[in-house]
């Protein structure tokens, strides 16, 4: 959420850092600047107000000790008026702020000067590339063609027991989950992350604090008795502990991760690019979380690119890393990197994680602040990154490693799997 402070002062900037994200903000930052103004205003009246009812307050006693009835009478009704209209302007400033508020969280988070611009995917610039494509030949087969002839993955099942985007692990493809749920898990908590184990499921307020509400409401599945979202990623809970928190300035740098199955509703297409594991309604993934200091955010930014980097490498996957443009990121981050690695089977690039820095956004929904060295409350910055999504993992995993009759399992996770290979 940007802060009204910004929205005052600098309203141009805002304006037109947000067209970089293809966002007309114009019409919204002027109702907001005109609410606000006019909050301003009604805070001085009724402060004026409350003062004047209290100065006549304070005279009745002494007129009613001096015997002045009719003066200390004629003084209580105009005590008596200045309550009634304070509570007039209370009221008009509880429905005025409460427009500004519903105007505030419409706008998204104004992208650092690193973004490029442009309009979507095809926008996006490729800052690195690592790791050979191999090879396959024509015999080669689609992952959901392997889960099929190895066992490891049903995908008819999941759609019997709950419906599409609900696949069913088996064998060796439920091991093989484990295994790099455990992998990463352990990759991140060596590079200093402190592992958690959240809920997933959430309530509105932590929803709202990272962003996913009102803006994803529609993608995230909802138990409405309880009024309860179940996570779409981990980052919600996870930065969720800081909510309403005071840091102290020596309590830096905050590194968590987590695992959690993760929910999304998005259905989107229909064909082989959302076919078998490539898009999902229910999903595995580990993330790791981070709080800094703001001058430190892009430094700590760059370390996790570098992190997720080592770990995509480790698994010999081919890779390549994305800085997002504008118009392809999201509601929430300033910056964002994706992490896509090479189908040799499908031939396309599929999407495995996203590295984002928030700067102050989140934390100004959150609350989330600390207290630098001169003991002054400043709002933090929050970070988060995929490390790793496990189904385009899976998918690459199995279509790269096609060898013959079977699928050979990278060595570094065959410590974690018990075995070499798929047959």
């Amino acid at each position: 959420m940007l802060t009204l402070k910004l929205l005052r002062e600098n309203p141009e900037f805002v304006i037109s850092k947000l067209a970089v994200k293809n966002f007309d903000a114009r019409e919204i930052v002027e109702k907001i600047n005109a609410l606000d103004q006019n909050r301003r205003a009604l805070q001085t009246e009724l402060d004026s107000c409350l003062a004047e009812q209290k100065k006549k307050a304070a005279q009745i006693g002494g007129l009613m000790k001096e015997g002045r009835r009719e003066e200390a009478d004629a003084v209580k009704a105009e005590v008596a008026a200045l309550k009634a209209r304070s509570a007039e302007i209370e009221k008009t400033s509880q429905e005025n702020n409460s427009e500004l508020e519903s105007l505030v969280v419409l706008l998204p988070n104004i992208p650092c000067d690193m973004v490029p611009e442009g309009k979507g995917a095809e926008d996006n610039v490729v800052v690195k590339t690592g790791n050979d494509i191999p090879e396959l030949g024509e015999n080669k087969l689609p992952h959901w063609e392997l889960a099929k002839k190895y066992d490891i993955i049903d995908f008819d099942l999941g759609v019997k027991l709950t419906g599409a985007g609900f696949p069913v692990y088996k064998g060796k493809g439920a091991r093989l989950q484990r295994a790099l749920i455990n992998f990463f898990l352990d990759y991140n908590t060596n590079a200093g992350y402190l592992e958690v184990e959240p809920p997933v499921l959430v309530n509105e307020a932590s929803g709202f604090g990272t962003g996913q509400l009102p803006d994803k409401e529609g993608q995230m599945y909802h138990a409405t008795a309880d009024n309860f979202y179940l996570v779409p990623t981990a980052e919600v809970p996870v930065t969720n502990i800081f909510r309403d928190v005071i840091l102290a300035n020596n309590e830096f740098p905050v590194k968590m991760t987590a695992y959690t199955p993760c929910f999304r509703r998005e259905a989107g297409s229909y064909g082989k690019d959302v076919r078998g594991l490539n898009r999902l309604h229910q999903f595995d993934k580990v993330e790791i979380v981070r709080v800094e200091k703001p001058e430190e955010s892009y430094a700590a930014l760059d370390e996790m690119v570098a992190h997720v980097e080592s770990i995509v490498k480790a698994l010999g996957l081919p890779y390549r890393i994305l800085r997002l443009c504008g118009g392809d990121m999201s509601f929430t981050s300033a910056i964002t990197y994706d992490f896509e690695v090479y189908s040799a089977a499908q031939e396309r690039w599929l999407e495995i994680s996203s590295v984002s820095n928030f700067e102050a956004y989140q934390a100004n929904r959150l609350k989330l602040r600390y207290k630098d060295a001169d003991g002054k409350t400043q709002l933090a910055h929050t970070l988060n990154g995929s490390s790793l999504a496990l189904p385009r993992v899976v998918a690459a995993l199995l279509e790269n490693n096609q060898k013959g009759d079977r699928i050979e399992i990278p060595e570094v996770l065959r410590p974690y799997t018990g075995f070499d290979y798929i047959d």
